[in-house]
């Protein structure tokens, strides 16, 4: 049975959904936009029944998760903050990361810089952030609607407009609508969401240089849907050059977005299967 919990970081109130016994391996999974943890609605129980603790945030301005006051507070380092707070709160030493789409970004930057703190790191739909950067023209394209979200009130009106049809048209019309609508339509949530991409996807974004990260050096893996209509393959398959340890990519045939939940049937068994060879793999050095 999964339990609710709050973590304290930088004047937020967060709220962390846990599963499993606190003596097991851990396994931290992170959503992105627009979601919650209810994102890992699929993954909590099986995971827990597997013998893991299983840990699932809400991102800061998701869900329960309370608003920071500025943009600036969306930042993906203060969110890579709040992962730290959290392992530091349950007392876990190590996790295996698993982060879907702005959950992926914290979660790459989060193995990154706290490798001593990541196990493993299963990065789905968005891959390494300087990949993202150098796919070219054609993931620009698809991630057009960045530059639509730059625009305080027009981005909320247009997406929230006739009862958020072009947010239903825009996502592909995912089974998750529902419930994405029902969470956007709270009060302040929709711009909280927005807000992720004005902290972290500017237009400098466009002509700043890359940043210089270190590798990451912790076994990864990258799933991608074939399908995904807003993120290409190839910045998921260009992240092996920014990983120094084992990477393998993923690719699910006739697969969308949100993996976690339209995909679960597929994607559940490679994550088990994953950080159970790593696990085991590591056992052996």
């Amino acid at each position: 049975m999964a339990t609710e919990h709050w973590v304290h970081n930088d004047g937020l109130r967060l709220r962390v959904v846990e599963a499993g016994s606190p003596a097991d391996p851990c396994v931290l999974f992170v959503h992105g936009w627009p979601d919650s943890a209810d994102l890992w609605r699929n993954q909590i129980p099986v995971f827990a029944d597997r013998g893991y603790r299983v840990l699932a945030i809400d991102q800061r301005g998701y869900g329960e998760s309370e608003i920071p006051d500025a943009v600036e507070d969306f930042h993906v380092f203060k969110a890579v903050g709040d992962l730290l707070a959290l392992l530091d709160h349950f007392s876990v030493n190590a996790a295996h990361i698993v982060g879907h789409d702005w959950g992926a970004a914290v979660s790459w930057l989060f193995a990154t810089f706290h490798p001593d703190r990541t196990r493993t790191l299963v990065a789905l739909s968005v891959g390494h952030p300087n990949a993202f950067r150098r796919a070219g023209i054609e993931q620009l394209r698809q991630s057009f609607y960045m530059m639509l979200f730059q625009f305080p009130d027009i981005a909320e009106e247009w997406l929230s407009a006739d009862d958020f049809l072009n947010f239903r048209t825009m996502v592909d019309n995912s089974p998750e609508n529902t419930r994405h609508v029902m969470n956007l339509s709270r009060p302040g949530r929709l711009t909280a969401s927005l807000n992720w991409y004005r902290a972290n996807m500017g237009p400098r974004w466009l002509i700043d240089p890359e940043p210089d990260l270190p590798p990451v050096s912790v076994p990864t893996l990258g799933v991608i849907g074939s399908d995904d209509p807003v993120l290409g393959i190839p910045q998921m398959e260009m992240s092996r050059q920014f990983v120094s340890a084992q990477f393998e990519a993923v690719v699910l045939n006739d697969q969308s977005h949100w993996l976690p939940s339209d995909s679960a049937d597929q994607l559940t068994p490679i994550l088990l299967g994953w950080i159970a060879t790593q696990t085991a793999a590591a056992a052996k050095k």
